[in-house]
């Protein structure tokens, strides 16, 4: 009778998904996302070339730490299979490893890429998305890691907005706040945070309140709204009032995807369609006086810009 695999631990069933660690002691890991992959071999590009300019093949996906503070209803991530971080590695450590992890994960797109595009991709990658999965802010070293991997190409940090600190601390070339709820209740509903509610949700308005000032450094920002219908639908004038304090140079509205581990927490009924996410980035925007930029079908994201 054929008795199904299962995974001897959470390390195995990430290594099952993709991740190549950087260390057996560490969640520090990196993988390539299907965007990578596409254009590697000559097809589709990630919204984020769309929108931003990044070229989606010579894109390193990776994070410092899998830990996280928030256990999201909405993450296609692995959550219930987080392994421990024993030992926190230096930034050097990590870059160091980039080159081998990235070509590991590419390996089986080697054979249908342009030979030239290949190797460039894993030992010349000029964009670094910290945004792979855990809340990067947690790792002590954040801000070095970024200065480091700046001067290799662009560096996108994607956070919850809970370590203002952090924020603080860090310049990357664009900085991403998740805003996935308007205040207290829906942000203890919706993101479930693994700490007292009203000091977490307290340390993401602060962490909004820092957006014209990371702007004044430097820093492209962006509001990053995960639209999950009948959880945070109907607060597009609360979404609109905190976007319009925190001033952010782009808003992306991005409507919630059936995918991964997600499917043990919500339902297909949560998914929202790309006409119903557009009915709501435009709502959104007519209340805090945001243009829309462009939309992107696929990922069923619509982005905003602010009016200069």
């Amino acid at each position: 009778m054929y008795k199904k695999n299962t995974p001897k631990s959470p390390r195995d069933s990430l290594h099952r998904q993709g991740y190549n660690f950087i260390s057996d002691e560490a969640t520090a890991a990196i993988k390539p996302c299907l965007w990578c992959k596409r254009a590697l071999r000559g097809g589709e590009q990630c919204y984020k070339h769309q929108f931003y300019g990044i070229e989606s093949w010579r894109c390193v996906q990776m994070t410092p730490t899998l830990r996280c503070n928030q256990r999201c209803l909405f993450c296609w991530r692995s959550m219930e299979y987080e392994p421990e971080d024993f030992v926190t590695l230096t930034p050097d450590e990590i870059i160091a490893s980039i080159s081998a992890l990235q070509s590991k994960g590419l390996s089986g797109d080697k054979p249908y890429s342009e030979k030239e595009r290949w190797l460039t991709a894993v030992n010349n990658p000029t964009q670094f998305a910290v945004s792979l999965s855990g809340e990067p802010t947690l790792y002590p070293y954040l801000d070095e890691l970024v200065e480091k991997l700046k001067t290799r190409g662009s560096v996108f940090v994607v956070s919850n907005g809970t370590v203002p600190k952090m924020i603080e601390k860090i310049h990357p070339t664009q900085l991403y706040l998740s805003l996935d709820a308007v205040d207290c209740s829906s942000y203890e509903t919706l993101c479930r945070p693994a700490g007292d509610a009203e000091i977490m949700w307290s340390s993401v308005i602060k962490s909004l309140s820092l957006l014209k000032t990371k702007e004044d450094e430097g820093s492209r920002t962006a509001v990053r709204i995960t639209l999950v219908k009948g959880y945070n639908d109907k607060f597009a004038e609360g979404f609109a009032k905190l976007i319009a304090e925190a001033e952010p140079m782009f808003v992306e509205i991005k409507g919630y995807m059936y995918l991964g581990f997600s499917r043990r927490r919500l339902s297909g009924e949560a998914v929202p369609d790309m006409a119903f996410i557009r009915e709501f980035a435009k709502l959104v925007a007519e209340k805090c006086g945001y243009d829309v930029f462009d939309e992107n079908s696929p990922s069923r994201v619509v982005c905003l810009r602010r009016r200069e």
